[in-house]
C-alpha cells in the first residue's frame, strides 16, 4: 500500500466558508440545542415525504445534536424562512475514536416545500467545505471519508449528492423476522454463558473494538462516542456472552426499542443495533445463542418483529447466518461518499 502524507498536508480545504445565497430565500445560523423541537418537525416532514417507514424523535434529535465530533456554533448550519420558521439544515461531524480511517458525515435535510429551488446543493457545498476542514485539521497519515448514508426512498437527495460528486460505495439492508415462527435455543458451550447487559459495559465496548477491527470502515469506539445514541437503547433486550473461565465478555448483543415507530410500521419490533463475537470465540454458535436470547426476551414482552441491519458486503456470512434464522430484507440504505 503507498504511504499517504498527513490528511492536514493532503486535503483541499477551503480557508472559509460561505453561506448559502440568501437570494434562496432562507436567512442561515448555526444550529442550538433550542431548535430541537423545530429540527424534528422539519425531520418528520422530511421523512414522510420520502416515504420513510420511521420517524426520528426529539429524543434522537437532541442526542444527534450532543455527539461527540460535533461543535454545533462551526459544524452545523439551518436556514429559516421569514417567520423564524427552520426550512433546511446541515451537519457535518467527526468521531473522535478513528485511527485508521478519519471520517467526517453529513447529516440534514430540506422541507420538502422548499425542494428543487438549489437549497440543497448548497448546503452539500458549504457541509463538503466544513468537512474537508475536519478532516484537515488531521495529522494523521490514514485515508479519509466524507460520506452520507441515505434511505432508499431520499431519491432526491441521492440526485444531489451524486451531482456533487459523492459516489455509492456500500450498501446496507434492513430485516426483520416475525417472532411468533420458531426461535432457536440460546444455549451455548461448555465454559460459556449468555448474561443480561450488564450497568458497567465498557468492557462490552472494548469487546466490540476488538469485534469489529475487521469489519470494513469500523473504527474504536471511545466510552463518550459508546455512551452516546442510548435514548432507545433497550437493555432487558441486550445481551452479552461470557467466558466462565476468564470472565472475559466474549460476544455481546445490544438491541433498541423505537416503540415511536410502530404505528407508522404497522408492527412492535426490536431493533438489533450491534451484534459481535471476539476471534477467539468465534465457530461456537454464540451469535446464534445471542440472538435466541434477545429474541425470545422481545417475544416475552409481546413484541411481533425483531430487525436488525447488515452490510451486503460484509465477509462474516452475517447475511447469511440472518437469513437462515428467518429474517427477510425489508429496506435498503446506501452510503455515498468521496475518498480521500
Amino acid at each position: 500500500m503507498t504511504d499517504l502524507a498527513p490528511l492536514v498536508e493532503r486535503v483541499d480545504a477551503p480557508s472559509s466558508l460561505i453561506l448559502p445565497s440568501s437570494d434562496l430565500g432562507l436567512s442561515w445560523r448555526p444550529v442550538t440545542l433550542a431548535d430541537v423541537a423545530a429540527l424534528t418537525t422539519l425531520v418528520h416532514a422530511c421523512q414522510e415525504a420520502d416515504e420513510l417507514h420511521y420517524r426520528t424523535s426529539a429524543e434522537e434529535m437532541a442526542e444527534s445534536l450532543a455527539v461527540p465530533g460535533l461543535d454545533l456554533e462551526r459544524d452545523t448550519l439551518v436556514g429559516l424562512d421569514g417567520e423564524g420558521v427552520p426550512r433546511a439544515w446541515t451537519a457535518a461531524y467527526t468521531f473522535t475514536g478513528d485511527e485508521t480511517l478519519v471520517r467526517a458525515v453529513h447529516s440534514g435535510g430540506v422541507d420538502p416545500a422548499w425542494r428543487r429551488r438549489g437549497i440543497g446543493s448548497a448546503l452539500v457545498s458549504w457541509t463538503n467545505g466544513r468537512a474537508r476542514q475536519l478532516l484537515a485539521a488531521s495529522d494523521k497519515a490514514v485515508p479519509g471519508r466524507i460520506c452520507v448514508y441515505l434511505d432508499e426512498g431520499e431519491h432526491t437527495a441521492a440526485t444531489v449528492f451524486e451531482g456533487a460528486g459523492y459516489t455509492p460505495i456500500r450498501y446496507y439492508t434492513e430485516l426483520k423476522r416475525p417472532l411468533d415462527e420458531t426461535i432457536g435455543s440460546p444455549a451455548t458451550g461448555d465454559g460459556l454463558s449468555i448474561a443480561p447487559w450488564p450497568d458497567d459495559d465498557d468492557a462490552v465496548r472494548l469487546a466490540h473494538n476488538e469485534a469489529f477491527a475487521d469489519h470494513w470502515g469500523s473504527q474504536p469506539q471511545t466510552p463518550e462516542g459508546w455512551a452516546s445514541y442510548r435514548s432507545m437503547f433497550a437493555p432487558q433486550w441486550s445481551f452479552v456472552a461470557i467466558d466462565e473461565v476468564t470472565g472475559q465478555v466474549a460476544g455481546y448483543l445490544e438491541a433498541a426499542k423505537y416503540e415511536h415507530d410502530w404505528e407508522l410500521s404497522g408492527y412492535s419490533s426490536g431493533y438489533i443495533h450491534l451484534l459481535g463475537v471476539r476471534r477467539a470465540w468465534r465457530g461456537r454458535g454464540l451469535a446464534k445463542a445471542l440472538l435466541a436470547a434477545s429474541m425470545l426476551a422481545q417475544r416475552a414482552d409481546g413484541i411481533e418483529y425483531a430487525e436488525i441491519g447488515v452490510d451486503t458486503a460484509n465477509p462474516s456470512g452475517a447475511h447469511g447466518l440472518y437469513t437462515s434464522l428467518g429474517f427477510e430484507p425489508f429496506r435498503t440504505e446506501t452510503m455515498y461518499s468521496i475518498e480521500l
